[in-house]
C-alpha cells in the first residue's frame, strides 16, 4: 500500500450583505472544460517534502489564483475525497483586490490523448465568489463539509 496522498488547502470567504460567499477554483486542461457543477474545488495542492500543511495551503492558493493569502487561518479540519485523498484546509476571510486578473500555473497535457501532441492548460481556469447554496452545488461533494464547517465556525462567532 503506497503512501497516503494529503492535501491542504484554504477556503477564503466574505461576507456580502450579511451573508458569507466563499471563493472556489474550477480546475483546468480539457476533461473540465465543459463540467461546472459538482466539479469546482478550494484551491489547494500536495506538499512539498517536509512542508507544514498551512504552508502548503498558503503556497497553493497563491499558485492556483495569483493571490497571495493573508488573515488569521481557522482551522476546519480535513475530508477524504472519493480517491482516497485526505484535504486539510484553513477558511480565511478576505476579498478579491479591485483589480484582479486571475493568474496560476499551467500544466502539460497530451492532448488529444494518445496524439503525441503536448498542449499547456492553466491549473485553474476560472475562480469565483459563491453564495452557500450555489457553492454547494458547484463544488465536489467530498468538499461540502467543509463550507458546512465554515458556516458552524461563523455561526458561532455570532453567538460569542
Amino acid at each position: 500500500m503506497g503512501k497516503k496522498r494529503i492535501s491542504a488547502g484554504l477556503l477564503m470567504y466574505r461576507i456580502v450583505n450579511d451573508q458569507p460567499e466563499v471563493f472556489l477554483a474550477h480546475p483546468g486542461g480539457p476533461y473540465f472544460f465543459k463540467k461546472d457543477d459538482g466539479n469546482w474545488s478550494i484551491p489547494k495542492g500536495e506538499p512539498d517534502e517536509n512542508e507544514e500543511l498551512i504552508m502548503t495551503a498558503i503556497r497553493e492558493f497563491r499558485e492556483e489564483t495569483g493571490i497571495l493569502p493573508a488573515g488569521e487561518y481557522i482551522p476546519i479540519g480535513s475530508i477524504t475525497q472519493k480517491g482516497g485523498k485526505e484535504v486539510h484546509c484553513w477558511a480565511f476571510a478576505s476579498d478579491l483586490p479591485r483589480d484582479y486578473v486571475h493568474e496560476c500555473n499551467y500544466f502539460e497535457e497530451e492532448w488529444p490523448p494518445n496524439s503525441g501532441e503536448y498542449v499547456e492548460f492553466p491549473e485553474i481556469d476560472k475562480v469565483s465568489f459563491f453564495s452557500i447554496q450555489e457553492a454547494k452545488k458547484k463544488i465536489k461533494a467530498a468538499q461540502i463539509p467543509l463550507i458546512d464547517r465554515l458556516i458552524d465556525y461563523l455561526n458561532s462567532e455570532k453567538i460569542n
